[in-house]
C-alpha cells in the first residue's frame, strides 16, 4: 500500500478510536488491533502529528502512581473524519475505476 495512503488512513483510525472518550497509547492500539495492525512506534508520531495539526490535545493524569498520556479529539478532528468519510466516495469511484483493470484479465 501507498506509504502516503496508509499514513492518512491510520491517521483517521486513530481519530476514530479517540472519538467516544479520551484515550491513551496502549489503549488506541488494543482498541485499533481487530481493524488495523498498529505499533507504538508508528502511533506515537502520529498522536504528535495529530496534536500539531490541532485535531488532537493531550493532558497526563497519575494512573497507579506514574503520569498517563491522554489525547482527546477536537472539533477539528471530528471534522477530519468527516471529510474522509466524504471523499471516501470519490474513493470508491476510482477503485472501481482502476479495478476495471482486473476485471479485463479474467
Amino acid at each position: 500500500m501507498d506509504i502516503q495512503l496508509k499514513k492518512g488512513l491510520l491517521e483517521v483510525c486513530v481519530l476514530k478510536a479517540l472519538y467516544g472518550a479520551d484515550s491513551y497509547g496502549y489503549k488506541i492500539i488494543n482498541d485499533l488491533s481487530p481493524h488495523v495492525e498498529l505499533s507504538e512506534s508508528t502511533l506515537y508520531p502520529i498522536l504528535k502529528r495529530l496534536e500539531a495539526s490541532g485535531c488532537l490535545t493531550s493532558y497526563s493524569e497519575e494512573h497507579n502512581g506514574r503520569l498517563r498520556k491522554y489525547y482527546r479529539i477536537t472539533p477539528a478532528g471530528k471534522t477530519r473524519i468527516g471529510e474522509f468519510l466524504d471523499d471516501w466516495a470519490q474513493i470508491k469511484k476510482i477503485y472501481s475505476f482502476i479495478a476495471e483493470v482486473q476485471d479485463d484479465k479474467e
